[in-house]
């Protein structure tokens, strides 16, 4: 049996941060279910600077295309915008509180920032895993890895400056 207990512990999430800090995404996921499994678990860790082009989901069966998030360490920055881009509201997800977590019904514009190094996000959505078909990307933004994407990005982070979230 203990072949199929995961931990998820601070020592996984600082093996998993120090390879997220060595990538050009400066983010790692780390699945917890199955390729074919029809829930999706997985760790998301962040460093600022990445940038998550934002987007919806979307699915065949009404209601199924919502997102669960819950910070298990450090923070994370939520944009919620509309069908122009245009921001409609922004959360703090932080794992010392008080807003650690939020679920999105489907269709809903998002994107997330890091907010401290080394975050660790928890997202829970439908499965299976179907990469066509995963996110609708709102156009307008600039796809990763582009100085563009990288000024958005910032500019975003810098929305829940001190004192301003």
């Amino acid at each position: 049996m203990a072949e199929h207990i995961q931990r998820i512990d601070h020592s996984l999430f600082e093996r998993l941060a120090v390879e997220a800090r060595s990538l050009p995404r400066l983010r790692l996921n780390h699945n917890l279910h199955a390729e074919a499994d029809p829930v999706q678990r997985f760790l998301n860790v962040m460093q600022p600077g990445t940038y998550v082009r934002p987007h919806r989901h979307l699915r065949d069966r009404p209601g199924a295309g919502f997102e669960c998030f819950v910070v298990l360490q450090g923070a994370i920055g939520l944009l919620l915008l509309d069908q122009h881009g245009a921001l409609r509201g922004r959360e703090r997800l932080d794992a010392a509180g008080p807003l650690r977590g939020i679920q999105l019904p489907e269709g809903i514009i998002h994107t997330l920032v890091a907010l401290e190094p080394d975050s660790v996000l928890l997202e829970i959505k439908e499965g299976p895993y179907v990469p066509a078909a995963d996110k609708d990307f709102l156009a307008p933004f600039p796809p990763e890895g582009t100085a563009a994407a990288a000024e958005l990005e910032a500019s975003w982070r810098a929305l829940f400056s001190a004192g301003d979230s």
